[in-house]
């Protein structure tokens, strides 16, 4: 079983992307989508495929784990750095699930792109939104309030991967509605180097402005706050998803239904989630699901 796991969130740098190939449903000699006989060969090993420094991907990829592999199922493990090739191995059908998907608002222009080859196996969570957010003890509360302020923060906004949904929204929305795109540069790398950032700055009790999203495990980690956004230029809450390649749910029915029955709310996110990044940590994930089934055994379906 392939994984490859988170090793300090904050020492997370540019992990290599792994070659997608040779996963369940993404061969030349697979047989097609819906192909009765081959339904329960083609569905002994899925592909999860995910970015680490995305802990919702992070945490339900474990979960799905644990719940697939209870039903004999192989799970393979595939770590990203970009959404882009995500959805580029979910529609070739190399990545068989992703594991947390925003494809509402934040991935709507991927699913665009790609969803005609893509299968949406159900929302998991619906109170997802992106955010921009300060260290509580700035005096600033709205992202209106940030014109103006440029000098305080560097002209700076400090932001994640280039090539996520958060990244084109706070440049292509939130920065030109606000009349900040004059006077802030975001700057782009990896999640980890902006929780960097951020842990650097708040030690020094400097002020920062940073990309964020809810859930995500930062907001209780450090204490931050999200700003005001009165023009709704992050825009709305939204679900994640779990997104199948085409025809996923023929091939494998029983997984699919699985999937398309966990439904948790804040408190059973915000436990998992917790679990796995914090409290066990890299390498112990596996241990992390367990102990979060047994604190909410009710909240996936059940294995009888």
């Amino acid at each position: 079983m392939k994984k490859k796991n988170l090793t300090g969130f904050l020492a997370l740098g540019a992990a290599a992307t792994l070659t997608l190939a040779g996963c369940a449903g993404g061969s030349d000699d697979a047989a097609p989508a819906g192909g009765g006989d081959a339904s329960a060969e083609n569905c002994d090993t899925v592909t999860l495929g995910f970015l680490p420094s995305w802990t919702d991907g992070l945490s339900t990829a474990y979960l799905l784990e644990n719940l697939l592999g209870e039903r004999g199922i192989d799970v393979e493990m595939e770590t990203l750095t970009e959404a882009g090739p995500l959805y580029t191995g979910l529609a070739q059908g190399d990545v068989d699930i992703y594991p947390s998907a925003w494809p509402e608002l934040t991935h709507a222009s991927y699913m665009e792109e790609y969803g005609d080859d893509i299968e949406d196996l159900g929302a998991y969570y619906d109170n997802a939104k992106l955010t921009i957010a300060v260290p509580s003890y700035v005096d600033i509360d709205s992202i209106e309030d940030l014109e103006g302020n440029a000098d305080r923060f560097g002209g700076r906004i400090v932001g994640i991967e280039p090539g996520a949904g958060l990244t084109a929204q706070t440049q292509d929305s939130m920065l030109p509605e606000y009349g900040l795109d004059g006077d802030y540069e975001l700057v782009t790398s990896s999640t980890a180097a902006m929780l960097a950032e951020l842990d650097a700055a708040i030690a020094a009790e400097e002020d920062i402005v940073v990309t964020l999203w809810r859930p995500f495990w930062a907001n209780d980690a450090y204490d931050v706050k999200d700003l005001e956004d009165p023009m709704g230029a992050m825009g709305e809450a939204e679900a994640l998803h779990f997104l199948g390649t085409a025809g996923f749910s023929d091939r494998c029915a029983e997984a699919a239904e699985l999937i398309g029955e966990i439904q948790l709310n804040d408190e059973q996110y915000g436990a998992l989630e917790d679990l796995v990044v914090n409290e066990y940590g890299e390498g112990r994930e596996a241990e992390a699901v367990e102990a979060w089934l047994e604190q909410y055994p009710d909240a996936v379906p059940s294995n009888s």
